[in-house]
């Protein structure tokens, strides 16, 4: 009796985004995914992909998310920098804002526009979209890479930016990959 009602717990909980392969399980939380889901819809962004960050998960694992909003599954996951003025001292937590100066990260829905080339080569312009991040073309915003990110999971964290999020450079190549393919604008979604 014990065992049928584990199996029927465990394919309940494996119904939705849960449970596929390259789940998304622990890091990206079904509600994210589905309110991402729900604001693309029946708009003029791409409904196939979208980029998540959870800086909840410490600086040194992956918690930069390109998922598959169709077939549920993470499609690329990578190392992401915070702003340096986002650390709190003596504390795991991080500071959030959406003021100029501040080098702090800050939270919500950002639109990716398009890439050019600046001081650290290819980037792309992040337009917010929410009032946490209203403000990121004016604090010149973007998502670009920078050789101090690992590749790998690490026990030492991602070095710090001005909070702009940061990739490695073999990360930010595949991101480009996807983000240049897209005949539509991607959603990137930051959260904590």
């Amino acid at each position: 009796m014990k065992k049928n009602i584990f199996l029927f717990l465990f394919i309940l909980s494996c119904s939705g985004v849960m449970c596929q392969e390259n789940s998304a399980s622990g890091v990206l939380p079904a509600a994210k995914v589905l309110e991402i889901k729900n604001f693309v819809k029946g708009k003029s962004y791409n409904q196939d992909i979208a980029i998540f960050i959870n800086f909840k998960i410490y600086s040194g694992k992956y918690r930069y998310f390109i998922y598959d909003l169709k077939n549920n599954k993470i499609l690329q996951k990578a190392i992401v920098s915070h702003g340096s003025g986002s650390v709190i001292q003596n504390s795991d937590s991080l500071n959030f804002s959406n003021i100029e100066g501040s080098y702090q990260s800050s939270l919500g829905k950002y639109e990716i526009l398009n890439s050019y080339n600046g001081k650290f080569g290819k980037a792309y312009r992040l337009k917010g979209l929410d009032k946490g991040n209203s403000n990121a073309m004016q604090r010149a915003i973007v998502l670009h890479s920078f050789g101090c990110i690992q590749d790998q999971e690490s026990p030492s964290p991602a070095c710090l930016s001005l909070g702009c999020p940061m990739l490695s450079a073999n990360a930010f190549k595949q991101t480009a990959k996807y983000l240049d393919q897209s005949r539509q604008p991607v959603i990137m979604y930051a959260f904590y």
